[in-house]
């Protein structure tokens, strides 16, 4: 797979939350939102046999949160 491929899945996840969400309030907020992706791919990433599928989708929200978080904290 292409590193085009996954910067677009990650832009395309990032613009979703920013037309959905508002900008974040604080950076406790922003650390918020970013653990609870974290938790959710980690939910993922301990399952007996995990579908790659579903890694790879909260995977690439950590990272648009993490973008997110970088421009609305930083």
């Amino acid at each position: 797979m292409s590193d085009n491929k996954v910067i677009n899945e990650v832009l395309n996840e990032l613009r979703s939350a920013r037309i959905n969400h508002e900008d974040f309030h604080s950076r406790w907020e922003g650390f918020c939102v970013l653990q609870e992706e974290m938790c959710e791919l980690w939910k993922e990433v301990c399952e007996k046999e995990p579908p790659k599928k579903l890694m790879r989708q909260e995977a690439v929200q950590v990272a648009a949160m993490a973008i997110k978080f970088i421009e609305d904290c930083c």
